[in-house]
């Protein structure tokens, strides 16, 4: 029953939290910017739209042939249709609770492929950990190529620079203490958790270890190669996007990206985050908020296609 509440709730909030984001959005735009907003649609350019979506299916391709090197370092020779139709359907689990397509993946390639949940979920957990570590690489280059316009920003909305600093670094310390403690420490519970945790723990220092590691790394900056790309040809969709500069492209990205955890799939989230952006380089917030619509309904589009048809084939394609 207790689970049952739980899972609930971790659909309910989210979505709660998305939709009022729209609301809010909407809410404030004025008649004439909504009007702007749907000549937009209607105007773009749907040739680039197709274009990024194909961008798009090469990143989910090369994250289902990563997922290969992983397993097969375990010991699992599977079929490619399996892990790439698993990934789709993990994508489409996530627009309903973030984060739980991960779940799904692993047991969906237990279920096809008997390799055991732990040690699947152990490469996912490793594929998270290494997209973590490449995003925050984007973010480092976008940060810094484009500190003043950021500084400048926080200075506006009374939030001083020095405190997120020293926030960010007290959260880098205490990552690192946990490291250390999992690391070393012979605390009973630290040694209970880390038996429990076996088959997790070889999914994800598979990585380090495999042949093919340095495949894996390759497939790893490519998949977010391939997100970056798709973000960037977007942006030809609309003539009033048409010209902007590359560092307008990383930073309306990163904040893209990191909007997407907020709610399911970026539900209102990603579209506000896009304007917010956007407006620091001078583009109308009504430009600003048909971009990031544009960019979300289309991928949120392909998601749900993809991940319908590949859980409809999966069991077609997998009958003994």
């Amino acid at each position: 029953m207790k689970a049952t509440i739980r899972k609930f709730f971790s659909l309910l909030i989210p979505l709660l939290i998305g939709i009022g984001i729209i609301y809010y959005q909407f809410t404030t735009l004025t008649p004439s910017e909504l009007d702007k907003i749907k000549i937009s649609f209607l105007k773009a350019d749907y040739f680039y739209i197709l274009l990024s979506l194909i961008v798009a299916l090469f990143g989910y391709w090369s994250r289902a042939y990563r997922w290969k090197f992983a397993l097969q370092h375990l010991g699992y020779q599977t079929k490619f249709r399996n892990d790439f139709m698993t990934v789709c359907v993990s994508y489409l689990v996530n627009l309903t609770i973030p984060r739980s397509g991960e779940i799904s993946r692993a047991a969906l390639l237990k279920k096809y492929e008997k390799v055991p949940f732990d040690k699947a979920f152990g490469t996912i957990v490793a594929e998270r950990v290494v997209d973590m570590i490449i995003f925050l690489l984007f973010v480092m280059v976008g940060f810094v190529s484009q500190f003043d316009t950021i500084y400048t920003f926080l200075l506006e909305k009374n939030l001083q620079f020095e405190t997120l600093l020293w926030i960010s670094l007290g959260g880098f310390l205490l990552f690192i203490l946990f490291i250390v403690v999992w690391i070393y420490a012979e605390w009973k519970i630290i040694l209970k958790l880390k038996q429990k945790l076996s088959g997790l723990i070889e999914g994800m220092l598979s990585i380090l270890k495999m042949k093919d590691k340095w495949s894996y790394i390759f497939h790893s900056f490519f998949i977010w190669f391939s997100y970056l790309v798709m973000f960037y040809v977007t942006i030809f969709a609309l003539p009033e996007t048409a010209n902007i500069t590359f560092d307008v492209v990383i930073m309306g990205f990163i904040f893209g990206t990191i909007a997407v955890g907020f709610t399911n799939g970026g539900l209102g989230a990603y579209p506000l985050a896009i304007a917010m952006i956007f407006s620091l380089y001078g583009i109308s917030n009504d430009i600003g908020v048909a971009f990031g619509w544009l960019i979300w309904t289309s991928q949120t589009l392909l998601t749900i296609v993809l991940g319908l048809l590949s859980y409809l084939l999966l069991p077609v394609l997998n009958k003994k």
